[in-house]
Parts: C-alpha cells; structure tokens; sequence
C-alpha cells in the first residue's frame, strides 16, 4: 500500500471550530497520518469570526504531521454570507483551486462545507477521488439539524418559514436543483451513523450512503484509571454545548426530587444562563464549565453514568463512545442514533420520559454490578467498533471500493488487498 494524498475541506477545524465534528475530523485526519498517508486540511477562519464572539483560539501547539491552510480573506465575514446566499465560493474559490491544482491529491474529501463553499464546491477536485462525509444534516436542511423552528423536530418542511424563524436569510438556490445537479461530482456520500444515513433518505437525498462512525484514539498500553473521585458526592454527567436542542431543560427538573445524587454539567454554551437560572434553588446541579480534556476523563470514570437528553436528532453521539472508553454506562434518550449505539454495545439503557429516566438513574445507583456490567460492555464494544486501529482501514476501504467503482484502478493498486477488513462498512 503507497501513501495517499487526502485533502480535507471543511468550514469547521479546531481550533477554529465549535463541535464534535471538527473533533472528528480531525480525529480522521491524525489517523490516516499514522497509517502512513499525506493530509492537508482547508478550513475557513472567516466563517468561524462570524459565529465567534470572542477572540481567535489559541494553537493547539500539537504537531501532529496535518499540513493546515486557514482561508481568510479582508472581506471577512462577507465572504461567508456571499457563500451562504450563492451556495459557491465567491471569495475563496480561486485559492481552493490553487490548492487542489498544486497538491496532487489522490482523494478531495468534503466535510462541513455549507460556509467554506456551499454546494459549488464539489465540482472542485476534478482529478481527484471525492468523498462527501455528512456530519450534520445540511445536505437536507438548511439549518443543519432537522431542529425546526427552534422549537420542535423536524418531520416535514417548511424550509423558509423556519430558516427566518432561526434569523438567517432563506438560500434560493436549495430550490432550484443546484445541489441536486451538484452532488454527481460526489463519487461516495459517508454519514456517520445508520440513523442519519436513513434520515437523509427519508427527507429526499437521493444518493446511497456508506456509514462510518465516529471514534477514538486507541488507548495508550497499560494508561492507569483515574484514583481519586473529583466530587464528594455520588453524581450523574452531562457532557455536551449548552443549547435548547440537548435535552438539560428535562433533566435538570428531575433532581428537586432526586436527593441521592448531584448532578455535574461540563462545557458550556449560549443557553448557560438559562440552564444555570432553571437550578437556582437546588444546590445538586453543579455546572463546572469547560474542564480539560486531561482533568474530564477522572469525571466520566467516577459517574455513575452518563445521561445523554438531546431531543433533537443527532448524526451520532461521540460522547456516548467516551464515556464507553472509561467503562462508565450511559443513560440515553431513545431518540436518533443513540439507540442504535446502546443496542450494538450493551452499555447503557435508554428513556422516552421522565419515570423512565429515574428509574434508570436509581437502578444504575443502587446496583453497582449492573452499573459494572453495563460499563464493561460498553467498552468491549467501544474497543471492537469505535478505535482509531479499526475505523481507518474502514475508511480506506470505503476509499478503495468508491476508487473501483470510479475506474481508478490506480488508487485500487495503492490501497492493495483490504480483504481482512472483516465487518462490512455498512456496519461500521
């Protein structure tokens, strides 16, 4: 197998990025660097000021063998509006080229690309293999996440009534078969879960999806569990942004009544404030703010489980795997893709309403060995299906079957023989 060269679009990449898709991203990129390969990133720093109130983020300082480029321009967040209303890349377009003509890529893989260049953007990349991974729901919504009207989910459209509802102009080109024309560049659409492949075909997407889902970093030989607890108390975790769509405004209630645990709420977000004023008067919801990623694995490991409340539909749940990785069980709203994930691995337990929540809260405290069983299970799974060691010959060999099927016999002859790839992507 020769080395391959990927170059990943994408609005979002960290440190320039808000969620766990640039997380994700990345987290492919480190690994297809480590099996060998060439990556360079293209990301947007103007879309990421426009969404940002504060100050750029610092470097992350990792030197991790990526080669980065950052598009930013001195029309600033003009040039993201230009994107979003034209579905092209008006101001960055002629440097993507540049990029894509000079790299030799063997692979153009799109990620989040709503604000780097919009549905335009797949036609770039012509000699090369492209891949389309959908991390939200933007192929399918304007707003990214089926979430319409800020209030409700999404189960039939009503498009522009709900993008002035979320205040962002209506985009005209959704409706005049532009994308649709454009997703023939695409030789292979990824989402990251069976829910969400099946979700863009329930709203219209006309194109097959293979499914590759998020994952982890193999864990380090022999890495020690965290000793101490970090709180005194027995607790339940949330981790997760701080917004309407994640489900805390139906948690948070259910510990007025629940004196036998605290509650620890990690990172933060734009519904903080409202969060934080909802658990004034009960001094067992603790909100703890961003914690570092080094100081947040002693706070999964000591959790009597994860609680996982979206009422929106997610692509996936990244933090379900992570709190899998330190064997700690999850309690997850039956909704999106969490299901699948707690029904493939064992790990968790899910609720439809509040009884249920509690009685999976109160089972997982009062019996230690199915809170030890379930974590267990958990990360058997996490350690079978979700590790980097895994997901990337996976993902290669979406690469190489998409390269046989585009009459690329030479990205086949690269890749060689992935035939001892047991499970098939469709499950991965």
């Amino acid at each position: 197998m020769r080395p391959l060269r990927f170059c990943f679009l994408t609005t979002f990449y960290p440190p320039f990025n808000f969620g766990g898709d640039g997380i994700g991203i990345r987290r492919l990129a480190r690994g297809l660097v480590r099996a060998g390969h060439h990556v360079t990133v293209v990301h947007d720093v103007d879309a990421y000021r426009l969404l940002s109130s504060g100050p750029d983020p610092e470097p992350d300082g990792e030197d991790d063998g990526i080669e980065r480029i950052g598009l930013e321009s001195r029309f600033g967040s003009a040039s993201c509006l230009l994107t979003q209303q034209t579905g092209r890349p008006v101001v960055h377009g002629r440097r993507i080229r540049k990029i894509l003509a000079a790299g030799g890529f063997d692979v153009v893989n799109f990620h989040n690309v709503s604000l780097v260049g919009g549905p335009g953007l797949l036609a770039y990349g012509s000699d090369s293999l492209r891949l389309y991974m959908a991390h939200e729901h933007w192929l399918v919504c304007p707003t990214h996440v089926l979430w319409r009207h800020g209030r409700e989910r999404c189960t039939g459209r009503e498009c522009v009534r709900c993008q002035i509802s979320y205040r962002r102009p209506p985009q005209a080109w959704r409706y005049t078969g532009y994308l649709e024309r454009q997703l023939h560049h695409v030789d292979a659409f990824i989402a990251v879960s069976e829910f969400s492949r099946d979700k863009h075909h329930e709203f219209g997407f006309p194109r097959d999806m293979e499914v590759l889902n998020y994952f982890l970093p193999d864990d380090p030989a022999g890495e020690p569990r965290a000793a101490d607890p970090p709180h005194p108390r027995p607790y339940f975790l949330f981790v997760g942004r701080l917004e309407k769509i994640k489900g805390l405004d139906d948690v948070i209630p259910v510990f007025d009544d629940f004196p036998d645990a605290d509650l620890l709420i990690a990172v933060d977000g734009e519904y903080g404030d409202h969060l934080r004023q909802l658990a004034a008067d009960n001094d067992r919801v603790r909100f703890l703010g961003r914690v570092p990623l080094e100081d947040l694995r002693a706070y999964y490991e000591h959790a009597l489980a994860l609680i996982v409340p979206s009422v929106c539909f997610e692509t996936f749940g990244i933090i379900i795997i992570e709190s899998f990785r330190y064997r700690t069980p999850v309690i997850a709203r039956e909704l999106g893709p969490f299901p699948e994930i707690i029904s493939r691995s064992g790990g968790g337990m899910t609720f439809r309403d509040t009884p249920e929540l509690v009685r999976a809260m109160k089972a997982l405290q009062l019996d230690p060995e199915l809170r030890e069983r379930l974590g267990s299970d958990g990360h058997r799974a996490y350690r079978e299906h979700w590790v980097e060691s895994g997901a990337v010959p996976r993902y290669l060999d979406i690469v190489r079957r998409t390269a046989a099927r585009a009459g690329r016999p030479e990205l086949v002859a690269a890749l060689g023989d992935m035939r001892e790839i047991s499970e098939s992507p469709s499950e991965a």
